[in-house]
């Protein structure tokens, strides 16, 4: 396939503190959330002077893949739209066809299958387009890619050094706990996630588990060290009475607090690509806090972020596109006409590659 740019897909976040709430009520629309409740969460970014870590960190993420796929004489510009602040996808669009794109690849900020991380936005950029009337643009989205070796190369590197650190420190491996953290989304969306038929756990499931044992196996493999190890949830939100994946990392470092066996926690926060706003209130912030009323010992492993070997996973992700699947390592049947459905209602999307 020839592809004339780049399309990077993300979340969006604040760039000030006047930015907060009205993000917060993009994120939120449609689901009724009191104005009360959206200036509890934005208390999280007012902490960090109402800034969210996210554009600054995907303007990094581009400058650095630009860089590797230049390397590889790939010279395709890349855009950034977001799904719930500037630049919007709307914006993006109007600038790639003021640039006279006709054919994009879209990336997504999210690594794994899944309704929120993956179609929806695909049902987003088919939106924007048809909001613009941009008949002459074709827009197609790049598949998930946590199967990508590139992306847990770090969390491997760091994860392996902070055992070591611990043991050293007199912590008994077997009392090292190793939390693999993503957010929890609701059991019905995981149930759904992938093509179909839709199995126990789902796509988004297995995915992380997939990711978490393969981190395992490895650390294994160089240090023989092999902690206990779990994957738990974060970030949950929605009414309490609607069921989410769980145990919600708090819950899971409190029941370790009521065995007694453990002294430590490292937490690998595989769901995620960068250190945003989840990341730094939701692990840094109140899992921390958590670890601390338990008396564990709390290490936090860094996200890829723009790590060497994932931006060269994702400049592999490219190439495979450009290269129509001669050397394509997407998972068979993802990103059907059938996967990750809506739960609410189908709509247009962009076409899965």
């Amino acid at each position: 396939m020839t592809y004339d740019a780049i399309l990077l897909a993300s979340f969006g976040g604040p760039e000030g503190p006047d930015d907060v709430i009205p993000f917060l009520e993009n994120v939120t629309a449609g689901r009724n959330i009191p104005r009360e409740r959206l200036e509890v969460v934005g208390q999280h970014y007012f902490r960090f002077g109402g800034i969210s870590p996210i554009n600054q960190q995907n303007i990094a993420l581009i400058d650095e893949l630009r860089h590797e796929l230049m390397n590889r004489g790939v010279n395709l510009p890349i855009y950034w739209g977001n799904r719930n602040w500037t630049p919007y996808f709307t914006d993006a669009i109007q600038d790639m066809q003021a640039d006279g794109r006709k054919n994009v690849l879209a990336i997504s900020t999210s690594a794994y299958s899944s309704y929120s991380g993956c179609r929806q936005y695909r049902e987003n950029i088919a939106a924007a387009l048809g909001d613009l009337g941009s008949t002459n643009m074709s827009i197609s989205m790049a598949h998930p890619y946590s199967n990508r070796l590139g992306f847990r190369t770090r969390s491997v590197e760091v994860l392996l050094d902070s055992l070591q650190f611990l043991v050293a420190d007199n912590h008994a491996i077997n009392a090292i706990q190793v939390l693999f953290t993503t957010h929890s989304i609701p059991t019905d969306s995981a149930l759904s996630s992938g093509p179909e038929p839709h199995e126990a756990p789902g796509e988004y499931v297995r995915q992380h588990v997939e990711v978490m044992n393969d981190i395992m196996k490895m650390v294994n493999i160089s240090s023989l060290l092999q902690p206990p190890f779990q994957l738990v949830f974060q970030s949950r939100s929605g009414r309490p009475s609607d069921p989410w994946l769980e145990p919600d990392i708090n819950d899971a470092i409190r029941q370790l607090a009521v065995e007694g066996n453990t002294t430590a926690v490292v937490v690998v926060p595989i769901g995620f690509i960068s250190d945003h706003m989840e990341v730094l209130w939701d692990l840094d912030t109140e899992a921390m806090a958590t670890a601390e009323e338990a008396n564990f010992m709390y290490i936090r492993v860094p996200t890829p972020g723009t790590d060497e070997d994932f931006m060269v996973a994702l400049a592999d992700l490219v190439e495979d596109a450009l290269h129509d699947g001669v050397t394509r390592t997407k998972p068979a049947g993802l990103c059907s006409g059938t996967c990750c459905p809506n739960p609410r209602a189908e709509l247009a999307t962009i076409p899965g590659v």
